[in-house]
């Protein structure tokens, strides 16, 4: 796809491991963002903001642990709607992007939140799946997940798991794969 820049999303959200969390009812609690100048695949510029959860606002333990996000980086978080209105005044100071991301599942949780919280959509860019993008361009038998991808690339993960920050910034160590620049070895 041609750009001037990614934009490189990953989300963390709400999340249980005994279904007390439904899917629908899961919100975004960081939003973790690298802009990424397309020719370079050099970072130009980072988003981080944590966001305070309404419909569970006590995380639970499984999330704490997945996320290393504490109930204390939430509650002091700004709401779903001034967390957008910061994230698209960092946003718009660009142009030419799209909007990558590992899989579809951080474009469906904007939409669903958006939706909840009634905040127009902040992203008027088309969105790619770099995970199924990679998975094409290395003719690789199936999709796989965002560390396994790291490995296969020959790299070690950088920052923690499963915090948006660290996971935007490893995919975009992956979009050179991902657009076909570099090749992951057989």
């Amino acid at each position: 796809m041609q750009a001037d820049r990614y934009l490189v999303i990953d989300f963390e959200a709400t999340c249980c491991d005994t279904g007390s969390v439904p899917r629908e009812h899961m919100e975004i609690i960081e939003i973790g963002a690298v802009m990424v100048d397309a020719r370079s695949f050099e970072i130009e510029d980072e988003f981080q903001i944590f966001v305070r959860p309404v419909r569970h606002p006590k995380l639970t333990t499984f999330c704490i642990a997945l996320t290393s996000i504490s109930q204390r980086d939430v509650e002091l978080a700004p709401s779903f709607k001034d967390a957008v209105a910061e994230f698209k005044h960092w946003l718009y100071r660009y142009t030419g992007f799209v909007f990558c991301s590992w899989g579809d599942y951080d474009l469906k949780q904007l939409r669903q939140d958006c939706d909840f919280h009634k905040v127009p959509y902040p992203i008027s860019a088309p969105h790619v799946n770099v995970k199924r993008v990679l998975t094409e361009k290395q003719g690789l038998a199936k999709k796989p997940g965002l560390g396994d991808a790291i490995r296969l690339a020959g790299l070690t993960f950088s920052g923690t798991h499963h915090r948006g920050i660290d996971d935007a910034r490893n995919i975009t160590r992956l979009l050179p794969y991902a657009f076909g620049v570099a090749r992951i070895a057989p």
